[in-house]
């Protein structure tokens, strides 16, 4: 195996201090004339002091500094807070809420590093600085804390490459496996036979720009998190290819992406069941040409087109309404058990089973209500997107939804909302998440990760830089699903028992 550069060298001088050392049998450095003697006492005291300062820098370059931050009331770690110096070098925590500093210049020096995160802060300075003056030394272990500003919590990354990659630089959390995969938009969730079931939009590779546009696919257990305290370690099970790479698992006829949404299981009436999505072809810039409905195959492991439901023509310029975003299961109040699709408020009622959702004559359209009241202010505010479920602590129906052109962002703004009926009247709405130049996107409600009394609420959604006014993508991190949770005792989200 070829060694580092800087481990040759120390090995040379090795040798030659050896070699000086012992120049030949029954001889001395001591014989010879008195010259000589002296030549081989400075050459021996050049390489032991070369030799120490080889030593030296091998020890700063395997021993970088690490800092950890976390909130100052928790003491959790805080993943993606950005630690930014005066010279513009940006790290970023991990999910373990890790920095590893290794650049020469910082270690041993005092520098000032200015600290960044959506919804975590330190207090400013009397110029408007917000940020810690440290000094990382070799080997060293350093804290930041920070006030979180937000009602929800970090708690980490889901998708992507490099979650623990600081914290593996310091030899930390190495038992982490990478998926293969670098970004995932957008996840659909479902559980099927007895298994949770994900699936994500266009998923970005290593290994090319262009990466895989027909759905990417995992499965994990039904609660597959052992902790709902940070670090996160989710682990996903990937469909992969031949070449045990993650691969495409809708792949329908027709040029173009396939997205599919309104993922759910559904029994047949042999009993068995179902795993089905409604998909959609689409072209340039983001434009559906064909939608339809798609059933998983659990032999080959792919969602199969099942029926074409709409091409686009001059006669029928809209796609039509269809089973889509994210479901959840309700028994109305005829006691028939339903499948409400909505993105996030329900406007589709589907008796739940496979021949039914098959069968578009069997839909029942529903009005859902366009916008909730701030609890803040009573100013209107308009859902975008999101999901909501039947939550057992508050004996309520519950939402996270992105909200459309909020401010700062204009998506990149969640809030929380509750009804006693998920076809509403919905109460007033509670700012949970915020983003100043970001977008976030697509939250997903992820009841069944948690004990049916828990007073913990998870919801993940899609972190990206488009559709927004950031002018940098967060390396890592971007393009990818960030988890959150939320504490339904917390006083903070009183507001939202408040009727509309």
């Amino acid at each position: 195996m070829e060694q580092p550069e800087f481990l040759v060298s120390v090995k040379q001088r090795f040798n030659l201090l050896f070699t000086l050392m012992n120049p030949r049998p029954n001889t001395s450095l001591l014989d010879g004339p008195p010259g000589l003697q002296l030549r081989n006492h400075v050459s021996i005291a050049v390489l032991v002091l070369g030799l120490a300062a080889s030593w030296l820098s091998v020890a700063s370059a395997l021993e970088p500094c690490k800092i950890v931050v976390k909130e100052s009331n928790s003491g959790w770690p805080v993943p993606l807070v950005e630690l930014r110096t005066t010279h513009e070098v940006c790290f970023v925590t991990d999910n373990a809420g890790v920095v590893a500093i290794d650049l020469p210049e910082l270690l041993g020096r005092e520098s000032w590093f200015h600290i960044r995160s959506d919804g975590y802060e330190v207090k400013a300075d009397g110029f408007g600085y917000r940020g810690v003056r440290l000094t990382p030394e070799p080997g060293g272990a350093l804290e930041i804390e920070v006030d979180r500003t937000i009602v929800a919590k970090r708690l980490g990354r889901l998708t992507g490459g490099g979650l623990f990659s600081e914290s593996q630089k310091l030899g930390e959390h190495l038992d982490w496996e990478e998926s293969g995969t670098f970004g995932s938009d957008s996840v659909q969730t479902a559980v099927h036979k007895g298994k949770m079931f994900w699936a994500w939009g266009d998923t970005n590779l290593p290994r090319y720009p262009l990466g895989i546009f027909h759905m990417t696919s995992a499965t994990s257990a039904l609660q597959p998190l052992e902790t709902f305290e940070p670090p996160v370690k989710l682990k996903l099970n990937y469909f992969r290819d031949e070449e045990g790479r993650p691969r495409g698992v809708a792949q329908m006829p027709g040029p173009g992406p396939t997205w599919v949404s309104g993922y759910v299981s559904l029994p047949d009436k042999a009993g068995k069941q179902r795993l089905v999505g409604y998909y959609a072809k689409i072209k340039p810039p983001l434009e559906s040409y064909e939608t339809g409905l798609c059933v998983w195959n659990d032999e080959t492991e792919n969602f199969e087109r099942h029926q074409i439901l709409w091409k686009k023509s001059e006669d029928r310029p809209e796609a039509p309404l269809a089973p889509k975003g994210h479901p959840a299961f309700w028994t109305d109040e005829n006691g028939q058990e339903c499948v409400l699709f909505g993105d996030p408020l329900p406007v589709l009622k589907i008796p739940a089973s496979f021949e039914a959702w098959e069968d578009p004559k069997t839909w029942e359209p529903l009005t859902s209500q366009e916008t909730l009241l701030s609890a803040e202010d009573g100013s209107e505010v308009k859902p975008h997107s999101g999901s909501i479920a039947w939550n057992a602590y508050r004996k309520k129906w519950v939402t996270v939804f992105m909200q459309r052109f909020g401010k700062p962002s204009a998506f990149g703004e969640l809030w929380y909302a509750e009804a006693d009926s998920p076809l509403g009247p919905w109460g007033k709405a509670v700012k949970v998440l915020t983003h100043q130049q970001y977008t976030f996107y697509n939250p997903r409600l992820h009841p069944e990760f948690t004990p049916a009394d828990s007073p913990v609420l998870l919801f993940e959604g899609t972190y990206t830089q488009l559709f927004s006014s950031s002018p940098t993508k967060t390396p890592r991190y971007d393009y990818n699903q960030i988890l959150y949770r939320l504490d339904l005792d917390d006083p903070a989200l009183a507001g939202a028992r408040e009727v509309r």
